[in-house]
C-alpha cells in the first residue's frame, strides 16, 4: 500500500556541512526543550542554512549561521511552561516575560564555551531594522546579518506553525504578511519621521526575496510528492476498472466456464485489503482521491504564479 508522504519543508542535506558532528553538543542542548519549541528551532535552523546557501554567504558563515538558527530560542528553556505553552493570546505581562527569552538565551550561551560563539543569534533575532524590535531596539546598521536572516526564517515558520499549514496551498497569504513587515511603518511616514529607520521595515527585504524562492522550491517539491501519489492512484484505478469490467462480464454471462474464468481474473488482481465485496467501493474512493489530488496540484501551481507576482 502506497503511503502519501510529504514534509512541509523540502528536505535539506545538512550532512554536506558535517553538521551532525559539528553541532552534536548544541543539538544535545536542544533535547532539553519542549517538543514544539525544538521542532520550531530545527525548522528555523534548516531554513537559515538554505537562505545562507542561496545568498552565497560561504560555507564557514553558513555553518555558523545555521547553528545560531538552531539555538535562537534556547532561552525559552527558562520561560515558565504555562506561558510558553499557553494556547491563547498572552497578556501584556506574560509577553514581557516571554520577551526575556532573548536575554536569557544570550546569558546561557555566554556561560558555555561551546555555545558562546552563537550567543548573538539568541539575543538579536527579534530585533527589527526600523528599531521597533527587542530586547535593545537596535536599528539596521547595528543588527548582525545572522540575526536578520534568523528573524525572517523565525517569522515564517512561526506563522506556518500557527496556521497549521499541511500544504503550500494559500502559502502566499503568509508571504504577504511578511511583505507587510518588510515595508516602512506608515506611522513613521505619517509623522514625517525622517530618521533612517523610517525608510525600512522590520525585516530584511533581500533575505525575504530569497525566502520566496525557497517557498517556490518547497511548493514544487510538494507537487512532485503529490504527483507520485497521483501515479499510484491512476495505476490502481486502471486495475480496479478492469476488475469491474470482469464483474460485469460475469453478470452478463450464462456460461459457468466464462464466469469462472473472469472470477479467477478478479482474484488475481486483488491486493491487500481488497475483497470481491469491497473493491468497487475502493475504486470509488480512489477516483475521489484522484480528483482531490489533481485539484491540489492545480492550486499549488496557481500558488507559484501568485508568489512570482508578489513585490517586496
Amino acid at each position: 500500500m502506497y503511503t502519501e508522504k510529504f514534509d512541509f519543508y523540502s528536505p535539506v542535506n545538512l550532512k554536506v556541512y558535517n553538521l551532525d558532528q559539528t553541532m552534536k553538543y548544541q543539538l544535545d542542548v536542544l533535547g532539553n526543550m519542549d517538543f514544539f519549541t525544538r521542532r520550531h528551532s530545527e525548522n528555523v535552523g534548516k531554513l537559515v542554512c538554505r537562505l545562507c546557501e542561496h545568498l552565497h554567504l560561504g560555507q564557514r558563515f553558513t555553518i555558523y549561521c545555521t547553528i545560531c538558527g538552531y539555538l535562537h530560542d534556547i532561552g525559552k528553556l527558562f520561560i515558565p511552561p504555562e506561558i510558553l505553552q499557553k494556547p491563547g493570546k498572552l497578556t501584556d505581562e506574560e509577553f514581557e516575560i516571554m520577551k526575556t527569552h532573548t536575554t536569557l538565551g544570550y546569558e546561557m550561551c555566554m556561560k558555555d564555551l561551546q555555545l558562546r560563539p552563537y550567543a548573538i543569534g539568541a539575543l538579536d533575532h527579534h530585533e527589527a531594522l526600523n528599531g521597533t524590535g527587542y530586547p535593545n531596539g537596535l536599528t539596521k546598521k547595528d543588527i548582525p546579518y545572522e540575526a536578520q536572516i534568523i528573524r525572517v526564517a523565525d517569522e515564517y515558520d512561526a506563522i506556518v506553525t500557527k496556521r497549521q499549514y499541511k500544504t503550500h496551498v494559500n502559502i502566499s497569504e503568509t508571504l504577504k504578511d511578511l511583505i507587510h513587515d518588510a515595508q516602512p511603518d506608515p506611522k513613521f511616514l505619517a509623522l514625517d519621521y525622517l530618521a533612517e529607520n523610517s525608510k525600512v521595515g522590520k525585516i530584511n527585504k533581500k533575505v525575504l526575496r530569497v525566502l520566496f524562492k525557497l517557498v517556490i522550491d518547497d511548493t514544487l517539491y510538494e507537487i512532485s510528492c503529490v504527483m507520485g501519489y497521483v501515479d499510484y492512484l491512476k495505476e490502481n484505478i486502471k486495475r480496479l476498472e478492469l476488475m469491474t469490467e470482469y464483474k460485469e462480464k460475469i453478470e452478463k454471462s450464462n456460461k459457468e466456464k466464462t464466469k469462472s474464468y473472469y472470477l479467477e481474473g478478479i482474484k488475481l488482481l486483488l491486493q491487500d485489503g481488497e475483497t470481491l465485496e469491497n473493491f468497487q467501493q475502493i475504486l470509488k474512493e480512489y477516483r475521489e482521491a484522484l480528483e482531490v489530488r489533481n485539484k491540489r496540484i492545480d492550486d499549488l501551481y496557481n500558488e507559484i504564479k501568485i508568489i512570482k507576482k508578489l513585490k517586496v
